[in-house]
């Protein structure tokens, strides 16, 4: 081993990451300029110790790579003016101007792109060695994300006007959310409202309106967009007027009239946090006067801290879920989400009085309510601690790799770092931290919201078909009349009288009326135009029957139908929920989007209409299970062939489709298993970069590559040689036998390969120990991936999926049958006599069985299962989505199903 190596795995040794730590240091090492200082003396020499460099290595993959793709930036960073001080608006804005010139839009904004990444860089360092208290990262953050929009904002703003004219009006950007209080986190969307002053003509076929709404969405464009240089920051609409189905940008007096007629108490406290960021600050200014009573009304309605409490409750049941709410450290039980809403109510009861409360820092606002008497001294004291705390592991969470997450690790390795990146030493020492700071915020909450509820008023319909009677007598009196009970017009609330029986009888008939219930709350809230939705409801029954069935059923339908409300009509009335799209047909769709490299989201916002249109088909049954598997294979394959010839690496790289993508059998939920063939790693880097980014479409799906030689060690893409040369010396049994799920998909290499990949898979199966080592494999499965409970696991348990695939494909290779999909795999082995008529026609059903379970479960959350739910309530509302009225006898064909499997495994590997 060489010094240097020996350098690097000792200055590893002894840090919480110490791969993460070689690794990085080792590509430095490879990359580092000969002509400046020795990388050791820089290390050694870092301004705020070899130590804090060392830490943000270990706790931030994202921070790692970017030393890693540019060593100058540590030596950046080893100046001590950059590391050792904070920086305001104007030092911050300077440092651009020095970094680009005047460069900063060219080339997509690719020079604002890259030293955005340079300041998130240094703003993480002094954070994660508490060289800078809470406020002045989140000031930090905020002010990087105030300079961004401010840059594009301009740029776009004098393009237009030299292209198109200049309106005589002017525009403001306001802030919501954490950018209005200067809060932001290492990865916050940024809430934001466009506003323009005044409605008026450029030209006889050209408005104010479409001037404001080109140039918000040419802001939009520019954030969205993905380049190989880095993001800049994600975009968030969704509290502005009428979220997802107004217009980007509106006028003054349309704000105005949209919150005197409109506006719930939820938009109350979202604008109690606004504030200008850039363009006209007069124009800001004036839109905050004029809803001053709004956002801070006289008297508050009498049911505000039940209505409040309410909103937290569908917090935790629809978004977070049993199983996170006591390690989300954001909407979780006594989370940050709870501290914000103490601060925020108590703001809107008090500060129409209290000019000082109106205030959009959450901690100077609590600091107010103390010094006010509105909030008791201990209790203040107890929301700022943990709200520093909660707000520390929740940065400590996104720093890793700048996602949107909240939630503390269960797996005990990953829990024990982050608690000892925090300082804790010990997992339980963290833990128990954390829970006694969010037992004391939900003691709060719960005192402060715990005032008697108003009497919600009598219905004439039954409500015992609910868990919470009274939540939900509450939830339909305000579907009626309001939160407020004055903002719905008498005709509305007549048609939701004749519509409010159908509704009822359509949650009966689900499998929790409460769930659904809140969900349809928050889509006719999402909606707007209360009335033209009752209306169309009222008069087509067997719609509200399929809206309750899909708000049941798929929380994620009920996300992207929140979003984009009209996609119900547009499915519902297009016919094509009628027939099994293929391949070729997104394709054909895909082509007409108008998408770009450096634009996806038509491809994003496709894929999402597409899987809820699958969605409807499956509960519509206008589709079998493995039509389903179909249609979701045919989705991926086409979403990711379009997004490759796109990118220009149709000639670069070969795609090999593995697992269920291969065998065209994904479900829900399901990442796409892939290979990628050829020289160009920069090309496949991009293609797995460009399907995984998310934006507010979401994001097209997550490639995995580590079926790959080497699996994560390897590099992502090699050689057709390099394939040969691993499957023929050092490929695993279990590698050869994933190469039955082997298909082409795109690419000059797919006929080489298919035949690279048959010749090795041939040899394999002529080994004597063929079955033994996939008896072995199946083993450690069971062993190390398995839940804890193997009648819980329908997955990897006795008798589960992996047992019945296994089998499947160990007779595959005995009998030499290459069918990458596991049924078409049966039926060749029946016609071989390697499976009687009866056994294959057992294992099919059974097998299907066990992946309609998988399916109903993934469908939720469009995420992957592997169990079904511990709790005897959730197991039951398993199986009434699964056609059973009796749970036990779901169970009992459940348990019968595992062990079909089973004896037939035995019986076959004997």
């Amino acid at each position: 081993m060489s010094s240097e190596n020996q350098w690097i795995s000792r200055t590893a040794a002894g840090s919480i990451n110490p791969a993460q730590i070689e690794g990085t240091l080792e590509s430095i090492a490879r990359i580092w300029p000969t002509d400046g200082p020795a990388l050791r003396e820089v290390i050694a020499n870092f301004p705020l110790g070899e130590s804090a460099l060392l830490h943000l290595i270990s706790v931030s993959s994202i921070c790692a790579t970017r030393l890693v793709r540019d060593a100058k930036l540590l030596l950046w960073l080893a100046d001590p003016e950059i590391c050792t001080g904070p920086r305001g608006f104007a030092h911050m804005l300077a440092d651009l101007r020095a970094f680009a010139g005047d460069s900063i839009p060219e080339n997509n904004f690719q020079q604002l792109r890259s030293w955005k990444s340079r300041e998130m860089l240094r703003i993480a360092l002094r954070e994660v060695t508490d060289a800078a208290p809470l406020e002045e990262t989140t000031a930090e953050l905020s002010q990087l994300a105030e300079i961004c929009l401010t840059q594009v904002f301009e740029h776009w703003n004098a393009d237009l006007r030299s292209r198109l004219g200049s309106p005589n009006a002017d525009f403001a950007i306001l802030a919501l959310g954490k950018l209005g209080g200067r809060e932001l986190n290492h990865s916050s969307d940024v809430d934001l409202i466009f506003l323009y002053s005044d409605e008026g003509q450029l030209s006889p076929n050209f408005t104010y309106h479409q001037w404001f709404n080109r140039l918000s969405s040419k802001i939009v464009e520019t954030f969205t967009g993905i380049d190989q240089v880095g993001p800049l920051f994600r975009l968030d609409f969704r509290l502005r007027p009428e979220g997802a189905a107004g217009p980007l940008a509106r006028s003054l007096e349309s704000m105005e009239n949209y919150y005197a007629g409109f506006g719930e108490t939820w938009e109350r406290l979202a604008l109690i946090k606004a504030r200008d960021v850039c363009g006209s600050r007069e124009l800001a200014y004036e839109f905050i006067r004029r809803h001053q009573s709004f956002i801070y009304p006289k008297s508050s309605t009498p049911d505000l801290f039940d209505e409040i409490a309410s909103i937290k409750r569908r917090i935790e049941r629809d978004i977070v879920g049993h199983e996170e709410l006591e390690r989300n450290v954001k909407l979780g039980v006594g989370g940050i989400r709870e501290i914000e809403f103490i601060t925020q109510t108590l703001q809107l009861v008090h500060g129409a009085r209290q000019a000082f409360l109106q205030e959009t820092s959450t901690l100077k606002a609590l600091r107010a309510l103390d010094q006010l008497d509105l909030l008791a001294n201990n209790d203040t004291r107890a929301l700022i601690q943990a709200y520093r705390f909660l707000r520390r592991v929740e940065h400590r969470l996104q720093i890793e790799s700048e996602q949107q997450t909240h939630t503390v690790p269960s797996h005990a390795p990953e829990l024990l770092r982050l608690a000892l990146s925090l300082g804790f030493p010990s997992s339980n020492a963290f833990s128990t931290t954390m829970r006694d700071h969010m037992r004391r915020v939900r003691s709060i909450f719960e005192r402060i919201f715990a005032a008697p509820a108003n009497t919600v008023g009598t219905i004439e319909q039954d409500v015992t078909i609910f868990r919470d009677n009274k939540a939900a007598a509450k939830a339909l009196i305000e579907l009626e009349k309001g939160a407020s009970g004055f903002h719905v017009a008498p005709r509305t609330r007549q048609v939701f009288q004749r519509l409010q029986p159908l509704l009822l009888r359509s949650l009966a008939q689900v499998a929790d009326p409460d769930g659904t219930l809140n969900r349809f709350v928050r889509f006719v809230e999402a909606y707007g135009l209360r009335s033209l939705l009752f209306e169309l409801l009222a008069t087509h029954p067997r719609l509200v029957e399929l809206l309750v069935k899909t708000f049941d059923a798929s929380s994620s339908a009920i996300d992207l139908l929140v979003r984009r409300p009209q996609l119900l009509e547009d499915l519902t009335q297009s016919g094509t929920l009628d027939h099994e799209f293929s391949v070729a047909d997104h394709l054909s769709q895909l082509e007409s989007l108008g998408a770009t490299p450096s634009n996806l989201d038509p491809v994003r916002a496709y894929r999402q209409t597409q899987l809820l249109r699958i969605v409807l088909r499956d509960l519509l049954a206008l589709t079998d299970l493995s039509s389903l598997f179909r249609e979701y294979s045919a989705l991926a394959e086409a979403s990711l062939l379009f997004v490759n010839r796109l990118l220009g690496n149709e000639d670069e790289i070969t795609i090999i489709a593995m697992g269920k993508f291969g065998g065209a059998e994904l479900t829900y939920g399901a990442d796409l298993d892939v290979l990628f063939i050829g020289e160009n790693d920069r090309a496949a880097q991009q293609l797995m970069v460009a399907m995984a980014q998310p934006s507010a479409e979401g994001a097209i799906a997550f490639l995995d590559a580590r079926l790959r030689p080497d699996g994560e060690k390897g590099p992502l893409i090699c050689s057709l040689a390099s394939y040969e040369a691993y499957y023929e010396k050092r490929a695993q049994i279990w590698e050869l036998q994933a190469l039955t799920r082997a298909r082409p998909i795109s690419g000059p290499l797919r006929r080489e390969y298919v035949d690279l990949a048959q010749r090795a898979w041939h040899d394999a199966a002529r080994r004597d120990d063929l079955f033994a080592q996939i008896r072995e494999m199946l083993a450690r499965i069971q062993r190390d991936r398995g839940s804890g409970s193997d009648f819980l696991d329908f997955k990897t348990g006795t008798g589960g999926m992996i047992e019945a695939e296994f089998l499947v494909q160990a007779l595959q290779m005995r009998e030499m049958i290459w069918k990458p999909n596991m049924l078409e795999a049966v039926d060749a082995l029946q016609d071989r006599h390697c499976l009687t008529q009866a056994d294959a026609a057992s294992l099919k059903r059974d097998y299907l069985f066990l992946r309609r379970c998988e399916s109903v479960l993934a469908r939720s959350e469009n995420k992957r299962a592997a169990t079904i739910p511990i709790s005897d309530d959730e197991q039951k509302m398993l199986a009434l989505r699964l056609g059973y009225d009796d749970h036990d006898l779901f169970a009992a064909e459940y348990r019968t199903a595992r062990e079909r499997i089973h004896d037939l495994y035995l019986c076959l590997f004997a």
